[in-house]
């Protein structure tokens, strides 16, 4: 059994992580009832992260926050 200090962000009731599949399939299930644009799990990653850039937080910052190895950003295109 896990503990608290495992530090999980959504557990069982019983300090277990969540099924992953279990939690897309729930994700999907509510984005289609809230009627809003398709959006995957994943995509909201993104958004968290393009509100950080926006908020001033810094690069190495929001990618340690996401897991990442290093925060080398990618090119993206911008709106002309």
């Amino acid at each position: 059994m896990l503990s608290s200090s495992n530090d999980l962000v959504f557990a069982t009731v019983d300090g277990q992580p969540l099924n992953p599949d279990g939690v897309s399939q729930r994700f999907e299930r509510l984005v289609a009832r809230s009627g809003l644009p398709p959006v995957r799990l994943h995509d909201l990653r993104h958004g968290a992260a393009a509100i950080g850039l926006s908020a001033g937080v810094s690069m190495k910052a929001i990618s340690e926050q996401l897991g990442h190895a290093t925060s080398r950003s990618r090119p993206t295109a911008t709106p002309q």
